[in-house]
């Protein structure tokens, strides 16, 4: 019959979610060390082994075999070492074996001492099967729970861990709440003292990239790719995409019937507004597909520059740029071009406008900066 105390070991590695192995190690380390702080006066070596069915523990003494003993203590020769009966070794010279239980050790060991050494082992024991499960794993897509939130960092819990999302992970205008549900990215695991440390993400352009991949079996499977993914998270996305099996409608697959796919993502991402569009290795039309949903009139490409400058209808120069550039600023990262729209005005005044640029939108720029390059005399004119 096991002891109360195997029984309640048996039930902490259950709760914690350790392996039983691993929690009866660390109680034998733990008294193993405890024993030693208070038998230091002996100068004896001594190791604790854990008998599994009854729960109890022993104190072995263990000496060392050589050819002449000269610290009868710590040392046994090599003839009274193969007297001893049942040893888990055979004795040769250099090992170590158990000669003997310590009798009466298990009375000096003090019991809250043991309880201390033991907890802080469980923890460490804790920590490394954390870090071991989750090692490797960066570039995942966990579904989280937020468990406190202190000043700006937000605390989630998942599985046996605790992640953190540091504010520049947390995607722009999205408000989190104690008990809120989500998934994020894991995008760096570290050991650090305290502890393994998860840093996961809701703003990281891998996590749409991952969304889609499970909300997509064309994704998943290979007979759609992802291209690029140009993002300001939790505002507004541009997706292109390929289909590499003929028949296969690319950005139908990923909007899917009704929508369904796309919401589904959108709903995920609190709203964030996503543009799916057609890949083509055709700057002209990839960048006219990047810029929807302005009409474009023409694109001339400046290779030596990598500037494309794009025509649009005076009535959707607006459209083409977005609110504070935004919808032009993504289609130059997503095409990775930078981008000159200029619009195209009544025939009379067209000399005049091929002469000035409205903006450039550079895919290298953060996303809040564009840089203007109009004539001086118009530097001042707000379009």
């Amino acid at each position: 019959m096991k002891s109360n105390f195997l029984i309640a070991l048996t039930q902490l590695a259950a709760e914690r979610n350790l392996d039983r192995d691993t929690i009866l190690s660390a109680v034998e380390e733990a008294l193993s060390s405890t024993f030693k702080k208070e038998s230091l006066k002996s100068g004896q070596n001594i190791t604790v082994k854990l008998d599994t069915e009854s729960g109890e523990f022993n104190v072995w003494v263990v000496k060392t075999v050589v050819k002449s003993v000269e610290d009868s203590a710590n040392e046994i020769s090599l003839s009274d070492a193969k007297k001893i009966k049942n040893l888990d070794v055979v004795p040769e010279i250099g090992s170590n074996i158990l000669t003997g239980k310590l009798n009466g050790a298990g009375s000096r060991i003090e019991a809250q001492t043991a309880k201390q050494v033991i907890l802080q082992r469980l923890r460490e024991a804790e920590k490394d099967l954390i870090f071991n499960e989750y090692q490797g794993r960066e570039g995942e897509i966990f579904s989280v729970t937020v468990v406190r939130i202190d000043q700006k960092k937000v605390y989630v819990e998942m599985g046996r861990a605790e992640g953190l999302l540091p504010i520049q992970e947390q995607m722009y205008s999205e408000r989190y709440r104690v008990g809120q549900k989500f998934r994020v990215l894991l995008k760096e695991i570290s050991d650090t003292p305290r502890g393994p440390e998860l840093i996961v993400s809701r703003a990281d352009t891998i996590l749409l990239q991952k969304l889609f991949e499970h909300e997509v079996p064309e994704i998943s499977n290979g007979s759609v790719d992802i291209m690029t993914i140009a993002r300001e998270a939790g505002n507004r996305s541009k997706v292109s995409v390929v289909a590499k099996q003929e028949g296969i409608d690319a950005v139908g697959s990923c909007v899917g019937l009704r929508g369904i796919r796309i919401q589904s993502i959108v709903s995920e991402l609190q709203g964030e507004k996503i543009d799916v569009v057609e890949w083509s290795n055709d700057p002209k039309v990839l960048i006219t597909s990047a810029l929807n949903p302005a009409q474009v009139t023409k694109v001339e490409l400046d290779e030596n520059d990598n500037v494309a400058i794009v025509w649009v209808p005076n009535q959707h120069l607006s459209l083409a740029i977005g609110k504070e550039g935004q919808n032009a600023r993504l289609a130059a990262k997503m095409t990775d071009w930078k981008i000159d729209i200029r619009s195209v005005e009544p025939e009379e005044n067209l000399d005049e406008q091929h002469e000035k640029t409205d903006k450039i939108f550079d895919p290298g720029l953060g996303e809040n900066v564009f840089r203007k390059t109009i004539e001086e005399e118009l530097e001042d004119e707000i379009i």
